[in-house]
């Protein structure tokens, strides 16, 4: 059994970095949005479970809305916080291998999933993603799926590759455009309309006229 593990924090806090173009409904309703494109490529991979780790309401039923299973927690501790949790609760329901991605990767396709799970060898194994600047790890795929743990926040590629070779796993590096490119930013926004045309998310940016918005003079 593979399951998968999207950790999503308070949509009425997300996006803090794109204040400057983005007000707070808009950065709600873009990581609602955002959420929304990564559910459906993840139900269009064939994956046996799919879990949304939140503490919001309005995540877990859209969530559900989706077929995905929400993983409830007390508190917003984080995202590697989050992960932690998934990788315990993958322990406990007998899965074979752990899929986490981020719920900020519109682009990100289920042909790019099944790609990376293709990738993983036998177990022990881990597969990563880079993120488009090669910093962050956007895609991460553990079999078992407590086989090394994790820490997120830039530079966690390099440090997952190091931790992995520490124990002695030969890790798998997938790029993946899709998969790669998470928004945190207004030159992410631009990047997303360029390459996620086809996008819920793409197409609800377009009609804010956000990159007007960055050029002007503060």
């Amino acid at each position: 059994m593979i399951a998968a593990a999207v950790p999503v924090k308070d949509l009425v806090n997300a996006k803090q970095r794109l204040i400057r173009v983005l007000d707070a409904s808009e950065r709600r309703a873009l990581a609602r949005t955002m959420l929304i494109d990564v559910l459906r490529a993840l139900g269009g991979a064939g994956l046996d479970r799919v879990w949304v780790v939140t503490r919001e309401p309005e995540v877990a039923a859209l969530a559900r809305s989706f077929g995905a299973e929400p993983l409830a927690e007390a508190e917003n501790r984080g995202h590697t916080a989050a992960v932690a949790a998934a990788q315990a609760e993958a322990v406990r329901a007998g899965a074979d291998a752990l899929l986490t991605i981020p719920g900020d990767v519109p682009c990100v396709t289920a042909a790019e999933i099944r790609t990376l799970i293709d990738a993983l060898a036998a177990p022990p194994a881990v597969v990563f993603t880079p993120s488009r600047s090669g910093l962050g790890t956007n895609g991460v795929l553990l079999a078992p799926p407590a086989v090394m743990p994790l820490r997120f926040g830039e530079p966690s590629f390099d440090n997952h590759l190091a931790a992995a070779r520490a124990l002695r796993l030969d890790p798998r590096i997938v790029p993946l455009p899709g998969l790669g490119l998470d928004v945190d930013d207004p030159d992410d926004l631009a990047a997303l309309l360029t390459a996620g045309a086809d996008t819920e998310s793409a197409r609800l940016v377009a009609g804010w006229r956000v990159l007007e918005r960055a050029a002007a003079p503060r």
